[in-house]
């Protein structure tokens, strides 16, 4: 399913440009009362802007929309809990996520969310940012997959439907922090040899 510049990856279609980083970042281990999808989003900002803004565990209501705190208890390491509290309209008000993975030379950001008062139980997601060149200057591609449990008296499309406009919001608000502060770096075009 294509829908604007989002690409929505399920079971083994995949974008063409994209195949290669959902099979090495994004397979997950899905269980029969699972459900997981792959999203992928094109920015017009080069990578390492929109990585500075994608690693901050410390802060992801720098893009996040539905985030209004975050308050993290062990720094910024493999391992660390961040207590997010979450704006009215979402049913739920707080979660509780854990680091699991920060890679910055790959640009792999992995979490799952170990508590909180929602029903996204056993939920895990990863965004791993890659480059490209989007009309002869610096882009990015971002790709986030999740897998999460189908909570009770839900079918596995109403919660991957749920999660992934949760997921279409953040990275439509990625695209935009990212792009402004692209525009503030006058980021120069790259020459088409």
């Amino acid at each position: 399913m294509v829908t604007c510049d989002y690409m929505t990856v399920k079971g083994n279609a995949f974008c063409k440009m994209s195949d290669d980083y959902i099979r090495r970042h994004h397979m997950h281990d899905v269980k029969d009362h699972q459900c997981s999808s792959s999203l992928v989003k094109h920015i017009k900002a080069p990578v390492h802007l929109v990585w500075s803004l994608v690693r901050r565990f410390d802060q992801p209501q720098r893009y996040k929309p539905f985030v209004s705190r975050c308050i993290v208890q062990g720094g910024l390491q493999i391992g660390s809990v961040r207590e997010v509290n979450v704006k009215s309209g979402l049913p739920a008000t707080t979660s509780t996520e854990r680091l699991e993975l920060l890679d910055d030379e790959e640009h792999i950001f992995r979490m799952t969310i170990v508590g909180g008062d929602h029903r996204l139980k056993n939920y895990s997601s990863i965004i791993t940012v890659h480059a490209e060149v989007i009309d002869g200057r610096p882009g990015t591609v971002v790709i986030e997959s999740f897998v999460v449990d189908v909570p009770d008296g839900n079918t596995k499309d109403e919660t991957c439907y749920f999660v992934e406009a949760l997921i279409k919001c953040n990275l439509k608000s990625l695209a935009n922090v990212s792009e402004r502060l692209a525009v503030q770096d006058r980021t120069e075009p790259i020459d088409r040899i």
